[in-house]
């Protein structure tokens, strides 16, 4: 396939639409100098993805990424940025520019690495489309049938974990604060 009919194909221009905001994403989490936007940005790029497993017909994976990772881990994130009122301004400390070049050159070096061995694993061969998706049944079937105990188990867990977290970095208000607080 030359790149003219790759290019003329409908779903490549919505590839490189969906990639492209992909890159830019992943680029400004690594660059934000506010950790809150970066924890938005990787947001944007956790999106990015589950568009494109929805166009490889995974969607279940898709659904699990915006549930999961977007829905909870990036909830998480912010929740715990804003418990613990870490700084989210600029810190000269980590960024400087004798880090930079050597962190761009391992970076490189990973893509290269990663992009040869996709090429040689896979090469040019095209993913044929299921048509249906992805059979769900057997993990639904797991999880709402043998192991709901745990799973459900799991999630009182998670719910202890984050009320821990609440009552830990809560902060006691002193007298004085009270009494300005309960007479405005």
């Amino acid at each position: 396939m030359t790149f003219i009919d790759w290019i003329a194909q409908p779903i490549n221009w919505v590839f490189l639409a969906v990639g492209a905001a992909m890159l830019v994403s992943g680029l400004r989490v690594v660059t934000a100098r506010n950790v809150v936007h970066a924890a938005l940005y990787l947001m944007a790029a956790l999106g990015a993805s589950a568009a494109l497993f929805v166009m490889l017909s995974a969607e279940f994976v898709a659904l699990v990424v915006v549930l999961v990772y977007i829905g909870a881990v990036i909830v998480l994130f912010l929740f715990g940025i804003m418990i613990t009122r870490a700084p989210t301004g600029f810190d000269t400390v980590l960024d400087t520019k004798a880090k930079r070049a050597p962190a761009a050159v391992v970076s490189v070096i990973l893509f290269g690495v990663l992009s040869y061995g996709s090429l040689t694993a896979f090469g040019a061969t095209e993913v044929a489309s299921g048509g249906t998706g992805t059979d769900t049944s057997i993990l639904a079937f797991s999880l709402l049938g043998r192991f709901v105990v745990p799973f459900e188990v799991v999630g009182f867990i998670l719910l202890a974990a984050l009320v821990g977290g609440i009552t830990v970095a809560r902060r006691d208000l002193t007298p004085l604060e009270e009494e300005e607080r309960g007479s405005v």
